[in-house]
């Protein structure tokens, strides 16, 4: 635990320090941003090609082509669930939540992208709409959709609690892959990754800047889309915390199941091209 008084006296410099404005570190004025008003005119006459109920605390996964419309609802009752995405033809290349929490911010919502890892770097899907929106930034600094948690998994949970407990996102998530791909468990949760929380409310707190969670403000109905914008492999976890209320891990809270959607337009979006790797020729220099 950190300690909750400083042990050093402030410097001379130190109230300067603090008032010192801050900077947008990767100011993205200069970012081509999505058309969502294109994307969004592909939808009339879509066909549902894929439909996917996630159990709780379970996870499941799914294929989502270049130019194809993935949305996650809430059925049942409130429920969060953890979300990774992998390049469909090469795992290596996955959801990078650091960068796209440097870019978007903490949490995401429509118009925001989700950006792949390195040396890849570029946009895996965008976020068309968001029935939560409304929610915005509460008093306590809760939003929903974040991209600074990491996903439950049992090696924190024995670490804080002890026991064995399996049905965490992690361990849900490396068990889809397995099944998927044909992999070990062990094998699988190496690609397994950071996720994005869809539904989760979380923020940090102002006093000592913990990761805190509260009851998530989704119910049925309510649901995520993303625009594909290169062929995706899918997998996504129905938290053991049901809508986080109370308990993160745990067998007592009420969870409910997650719908998976994939509908294909009847063509794709005016000017839409699938998104290119990143340019940086890596050569990193003499």
């Amino acid at each position: 635990m950190k300690l909750q008084t400083p042990e050093h006296a402030q410097p001379a410099h130190g109230l300067a320090a603090q008032a010192a404005r801050p900077v947008i570190c990767y100011p993205v004025g200069g970012l081509q941003g999505p058309d969502i008003t294109a994307i969004r005119a592909a939808r009339p006459g879509w066909e549902r090609r894929l439909s996917v109920l996630v159990p709780p605390r379970e996870a499941r996964c799914f294929d989502v082509g270049a130019g194809e419309f993935l949305r996650i609802s809430c059925v049942g009752g409130p429920q969060v669930g953890d979300l990774n995405l992998w390049n469909a033809a090469n795992l290596k290349e996955r959801f990078f939540s650091g960068k796209t929490r440097a870019l978007h911010g903490t949490h995401l919502s429509t118009g925001d992208r989700m950006w792949s890892s390195l040396p890849y770097l570029r946009a895996m899907a965008t976020i068309t709409e968001d029935t939560l929106d409304w929610y915005g930034f509460d008093g306590f600094g809760g939003a929903v959709h974040d991209v600074i948690g990491t996903r439950c998994d049992p090696y924190t949970h024995n670490l804080l609690s002890g026991g064995q407990y399996h049905h965490c996102c992690h361990s849900n998530l490396s068990r889809a892959l397995a099944a998927r791909l044909g992999l070990s468990v062990q094998e699988a949760e190496f690609h397994v990754h950071d996720v994005l929380n869809v539904f989760m409310c979380t923020g940090f707190t102002r006093d000592t800047g913990q990761y805190f969670m509260k009851a998530s403000p989704v119910r049925p109905n309510d649901f995520i889309e993303f625009f594909a914008e290169i062929d995706l492999l899918g997998a996504l976890s129905a938290c053991p915390g049901g809508d986080c209320s109370t308990a993160h891990s745990s067998d007592g809270a009420a969870c409910h199941p997650l719908l998976v959607e994939v509908f294909r337009p009847l063509a794709a979006p005016l000017g839409w091209v699938p998104s290119p790797a990143n340019g940086y020729d890596r050569s990193h220099g003499p």
